[in-house]
């Protein structure tokens, strides 16, 4: 039988006490019976936009994020390549575009992301959704795909990191990892997309009251410290 950890439960006497443990199915006296699925609605799921220019530290502290609260993880580069990998239709309809030399269409996108999101069940706490969406078209697809599915992205956690500061991590990842597209004049390139593309989709986020500015420089503990600061509070 699982164990299920909420925040407060009904009791014969009505007097739950936080932190009480219950099972996957209680009862309220003899008569009234509650089961599992009527009880995780009182789970609050926890979708997450993590935000950041290249090099601004977002695997990192997604993994930190995946570890602390059992998130589960969705990166559009390694789904992408996943689905390619194992030849489904949706890999097969995105390899033809990428063969052409062709960006991967919105609607493709999220059909990938939607197909991966559904596979976690119900049961999941959450999902970070790291390198998308990259633009406000994507993320009025993200808050449909989710509302369709009775949920919502619950944060838009942005990790704000100088310009200086990202072309020195992402040189330094290049000399470690012998990245080709970690060398300066493709790092200048993928900051200038960023700030004309990508980085408007903080103002849109404001706008929808999801936005939470982290400052990225600095020790990793303390950063992580601060986005769950985020997290806890949502």
């Amino acid at each position: 039988m699982r164990i299920v950890k909420l925040p407060y439960m009904p009791s014969e006497q009505n007097s739950a006490q936080p932190g009480d443990l219950i099972p996957d199915v209680w009862y309220k006296g003899k008569e009234q019976r509650v089961k599992q699925d009527q009880v995780e609605q009182f789970i609050k799921m926890k979708n997450i936009v993590i935000f950041g220019a290249p090099g601004s530290g977002k695997g990192t502290q997604s993994d930190k994020l995946i570890e602390h609260y059992g998130l589960e993880h969705i990166s559009t580069g390694d789904v992408l390549r996943a689905e390619i990998k194992k030849g489904s239709e949706l890999g097969k309809t995105a390899q033809g575009y990428i063969d052409q030399g062709q960006l991967i269409p919105d609607e493709l996108m999220v059909s990938i992301l939607a197909s991966v999101y559904d596979g976690f069940g119900r049961g999941h706490k959450g999902v970070i959704f790291d390198g998308f969406p990259r633009t406000i078209p994507q993320a009025e697809a993200l808050k449909q795909m989710l509302a369709e599915r009775g949920d919502k992205v619950a944060a838009m956690i942005e990790l704000d990191v100088p310009e200086d500061e990202l072309m020195k991590r992402l040189l330094l990842r290049g000399q470690q990892s012998g990245r080709a597209d970690d060398n300066e004049e493709t790092i200048k390139k993928r900051l200038v997309v960023y700030h004309s593309q990508t980085q408007p989709l903080i103002e849109w986020y404001k706008q929808e009251g999801l936005h939470h500015h982290i400052n990225g420089l600095g020790n990793l503990d303390r950063i992580f410290e601060d986005i769950k600061a985020v997290v806890d509070g949502i």
